[in-house]
């Protein structure tokens, strides 16, 4: 009995490993056969994709042709960020995005093709009934997205306002900030950048805090203009200007300046000690500038006696500004803050969704020239931001606002030489000329801005009970907004060499609002009618 049964198990053995050897057989034949069916398959694997883009049974060469046809489309994907009535809208194209395409294929096709039979064989299965997923190496120039990032930032209302400072004649004036809202810049990027991976437009609330403005450093600022005077000159073979440097210093010492920082005031005063030396910038004259490297001209009503007053004042501040190569120049510190003391009237200024009166009105009209002018001279653009409704002046995508404290114009002179910025505001016209020395290559600037979508506007009516009725005031006409994209095309003897995206603009339309009449007056019917008729005739004109 025990012997039958001990024969028994190992017949049941020798059938177990009969079977586990057949099938360890079957699946090795299987896998050579099937690894022989692969062999002459220059494919990708089924089931393989690049950022959920299906890639299996192409070529290599298809896969690329592919991804790259996906990836023209993706980097021009409208992404919006929104915070109450401010709305951005953004490309990832803006950022100069860089895509490892040819490299994402080539670890797509490596799938199943590792040399070892049997892995191969799993892998192939694996794709074949999971999928496998290859990530695509996808990097934007973050300056840029940050730089994208503070010029919205400076757009929300309440924002915060930094402390900044300008040099006015022979003082320092340094300017308290105050606290405000500020976006959540890595939140927001991490928003930005998931975005992009899904398909679709999509809508971003811009996440924001209140914080309070960053601490006065006045020893930093002493850093940045202290200057000792270097008189101006031209070398020969190369030619190379040597503009001139004033002298600069606080005429007190740093700890009585302390002193004065000690005080709660929103606005402090340094003397300074500027030492002019004995051959400025200006004597060198055309040898030094002989050429107008870029130019540009607008308009403006000359009869409007404050708009003007503005423009020329703010003109004869940036006029002979000299900047040095690889120099900043900023609109706001050349500029200064504008203040009836500093001779600035009231004139038209958009704020709240309005037309309104505001000191210093019309000067973003000098800086839109300027930025045309710098744009036709090629220089580097730091730091420009469109207006939140359409300009008269300049077309959508040309323009630059600023405003004192939270939105700034500012350039880089990326040129071998000095530039020299040249301003004339004069019966109605403006003109920016950006003066230099030409280089051994110089190019031609053409800027292209088209207007992709436009806003109309809406009409609010708003009962008013201090107007009689039956009479209409139009208290503000609107404005349709736009969308707008703006390129710099850089050519070379006719030839285009560059084409570089400068701009997503959005405008909001201006709201129309209109006050209609609700006052009961008694009075002759004939006599009503007189007066409605030219009360209203008088308020729709003014």
């Amino acid at each position: 009995m025990k012997k039958e049964k001990t024969k028994e198990n190992r017949k049941s053995k020798k059938r177990i490993v009969i079977s586990i050897f057949s099938i360890i057989t079957f699946f090795l034949f299987f896998s050579v056969i099937f690894a022989v069916l692969q062999m002459g398959n220059n494919k990708i694997m089924i089931g393989v994709k690049i950022e959920n883009i299906d890639v299996s049974n192409l070529t290599k060469q298809e896969a690329i042709e592919k991804m790259q046809q996906w990836y023209e489309e993706k980097i021009k994907q409208e992404v919006k960020l929104k915070y109450q009535e401010i709305e951005e809208t953004i490309q990832i194209e803006q950022f100069d995005p860089v895509v490892e395409i040819e490299q994402a294929v080539d670890e797509a096709y490596k799938v199943g093709r590792s040399g070892n039979i049997v892995q191969d064989n799993y892998t192939i299965l694996s794709a074949m009934l999971t999928g496998r997923e290859i990530e695509l190496s996808f990097q934007i120039d973050e300056e840029k997205l940050n730089q994208k990032i503070e010029e919205i930032s400076a757009k929300l209302p309440n924002a915060v306002v930094e402390s900044n400072y300008y040099i006015e004649e022979d003082q320092l004036i340094i300017k308290k900030g105050t606290k405000g809202i500020q976006i959540k810049e890595e939140e927001l990027k991490e928003k930005i950048k998931e975005t992009y991976q899904k398909d679709g437009q999509e809508e971003i609330q811009i996440p924001v805090q209140e914080v309070e403005p960053e601490a006065i450093d006045l020893q930093k600022i002493h850093d940045e203009i202290y200057k000792e005077p270097q008189d101006a000159y031209v070398s020969q073979d190369p030619v190379q200007v040597h503009p001139h440097v004033n002298g600069v210093d606080f005429a007190i010492s740093m700890e009585e300046a302390q002193k004065l920082l000690e005080e709660e005031k929103e606005e402090y005063v340094i003397p300074l000690t500027i030492t002019v030396p004995e051959k400025t910038t200006e004597n060198l004259g055309e040898e030094a500038f002989p050429t107008v490297l870029g130019e540009f001209t607008t308009r403006y009503d000359a009869s409007n006696k404050n708009r003007s007053n503005n423009l020329e004042i703010a003109s004869k501040k940036i006029d002979g500004t000299v900047v040095l190569p690889g120099e900043t120049f900023s609109y706001n510190k050349i500029v200064g803050e504008r203040t009836i003391a500093e001779g600035y009237k009231e004139a038209a200024v958009y704020s709240g969704g309005k037309v309104v009166e505001g000191i210093g009105g019309g000067i973003c009209q000098l800086s839109s020239t300027l930025y045309n002018a710098v744009l036709y001279a090629n220089l580097e653009i730091v730091s420009r931001s469109n207006h939140r409704f359409l300009t008269s002046y300049v077309d959508a995508g040309r323009d630059a606002t600023v405003s004192w404290g939270t939105i700034d114009f500012q350039f880089k002179n990326t040129r071998s030489y000095p530039i020299k910025v040249v301003s004339t505001v004069k019966n109605g016209v403006v003109n920016i000329q950006i003066k230099g020395i030409q280089e051994e290559k110089e190019y031609i600037v053409t800027i292209q801005s088209t207007v992709t979508e436009t806003i109309p506007y809406t009409t609010n009516t708003i009962e008013d009970n201090t107007i009689p009725k039956g009479t209409t005031v139009i208290e503000q006409n609107g404005a349709d907004g736009a969308k707008s994209v703006t390129y710099k095309i850089v050519s070379y003897n006719g030839i285009e060499v560059e084409r570089t995206l400068l701009s997503n603009d959005t405008y909001s339309a201006l709201e129309k609002i209109i006050r209609k009449g609700t006052k009961e007056e008694v009075q002759t019917s004939t006599q009503a009618s007189q007066d409605t008729a030219e009360q209203t005739n008088t308020m729709v004109e003014e």
